[in-house]
């Protein structure tokens, strides 16, 4: 029952008790004066007793109206948080014979680095090269931090140990412009998956060791363009394909031998999705890897956030954090330069999108990802660059898990390429 007050006056003037209710049309207009009630012999205790009681339930009303609402709390996401730990930026390198740069993808292997000290860690960064300034590639990293206190953890140095050059099925290398990696995630099967956002779009997995193509995962024929069409209402946008890529970690086993489930999204909108005033319906799409037979299982609804006097706008990693949760990276370019956004994903309530051609007057009765912004990377008051990459990495001293970030610095002596170290903490 509402109980909005029109107008309320503990004692007016002439020591008298008014309230007047909106909603439910109380009045009561005297109670006399509370001094002047009658003897106990003329009735009088009755009487105060029964205006005592009365007066008490209507404090109590009013004390209840005017009570803020509670708010109830989404259940949807594990309480979190990230805390900054440092960054460090590699030196520009050759490596090889190639330089190093536009890392635009990072996974972690958990099995580490042998011979070395417990501090030292295996991470592989995808390079987004279309086989310009060498052959399309991986390089294989090594992050040291500088303590096991945990109070005092920083990263301390990325050092490149090795390179392994993307290969086709027949063994060659990628020609220039026919790929353009991405997103990278380490599988249980001494594999990595490599998501490339070209036109046409490709999802593969290639040999961890002597990076040969393996196989490729199918891809709906909405996300691929027509070549004979030359308006192009369909499929990825040029360069805005598949750039997020990342594998459930609780769906491991040994070998593979077992089903895992692999993720990945567009980094923006379909072509037949794109909306005239606003970018932001982006595709989810969830993977059943199967020994032969990998199968795309269903597709969520992502929206972008879009932010203001930007240029450039998009999502550009997800994180699988296991029970249906992740970890989204959006990246924006804009008048003031570069800007990140993590946020905590849902996908457990949203509709299956899959049978859905085109989200253009679609999305009444869609109920897209849920999402809640776990950190805006603005307020940790340290320049930013191109973050592209972002992956969970070893569990640190304190017990939490640890997050690296990494952008591409484009191949341009002026920009970076930034790492950035988090500590996760809350139930993962």
């Amino acid at each position: 029952m509402s109980q909005r007050w029109h107008k309320s006056k503990l004692f007016n003037k002439s020591n008298k008790i008014k309230f007047s209710v909106l909603s439910n049309s109380w009045h009561l207009k005297a109670l006399g004066d509370p001094l002047r009630w009658r003897s106990p012999r003329r009735g009088g205790l009755r009487q105060r007793i029964l205006r005592l009681f009365s007066l008490a339930l209507i404090l109590l009303t009013v004390c209840t109206a005017c009570a803020p609402p509670a708010v109830a709390k989404d259940r949807s996401f594990p309480e979190m948080s990230l805390d900054f730990l440092g960054e460090y930026q590699l030196p520009k390198i050759n490596f090889e014979g190639t330089p190093v740069g536009g890392l635009s993808g990072i996974t972690y292997d958990a099995k580490g680095i042998s011979g070395v000290t417990s501090k030292a860690y295996r991470f592989y960064a995808l390079s987004d090269d279309k086989s310009e300034n060498g052959e399309a590639r991986f390089y294989s990293l090594r992050l040291d931090l500088t303590s096991s206190d945990p109070a005092n953890i920083r990263l301390k140095k990325v050092a490149v140990e090795g390179v392994t050059s993307l290969k086709k099925a027949d063994g060659e290398t990628f020609p220039w412009g026919s790929i353009n990696p991405e997103g990278i995630a380490l599988s249980p099967r001494n594999s990595v998956f490599v998501a490339s956002e070209g036109s046409p779009p490709f999802l593969g997995e290639f040999d961890l060791t002597t990076g040969k193509l393996r196989g490729n995962l199918p891809i709906p024929k909405r996300y691929i363009p027509a070549p004979s069409d030359e308006k192009q209402q369909q499929g990825v946008q040029e360069n805005l394909g598949f750039e997020s890529l990342s594998i459930d970690p609780e769906t491991f086993s040994p070998g593979g031998l077992d089903p895992f489930r692999l993720f990945t999204a567009t980094a923006a909108p379909l072509i037949q999705d794109l909306d005239p005033e606003q970018a932001t319906k982006l595709r989810l799409l969830h993977y059943i890897i199967v020994d032969k037979t990998p199968q795309l299982v269903s597709e969520n609804l992502y929206k972008l956030d879009q932010v203001p006097m930007t240029v450039l706008n998009g999502l550009t990693e997800l994180v699988t954090i296991g029970g249906g949760q992740f970890l989204s990276l959006e990246r924006s370019f804009g008048l003031s330069g570069y800007g990140a956004k993590i946020y905590q994903v849902a996908v457990g309530a949203a509709t299956d999108t899959s049978r859905i051609q085109s989200f253009k007057g679609q999305v009444a009765m869609v109920e897209p990802v849920k999402k809640k912004l776990l950190l805006d990377l603005s307020e940790l008051g340290i320049p930013l660059y191109n973050l592209e990459g972002m992956t969970l990495g070893p569990q640190l001293p304190d017990g939490s898990k640890s997050v690296v970030l990494v952008s591409d610095d484009n191949f341009e002596e002026a920009q970076k390429t930034q790492f950035l170290l988090f500590s996760l903490k809350g139930k993962i």
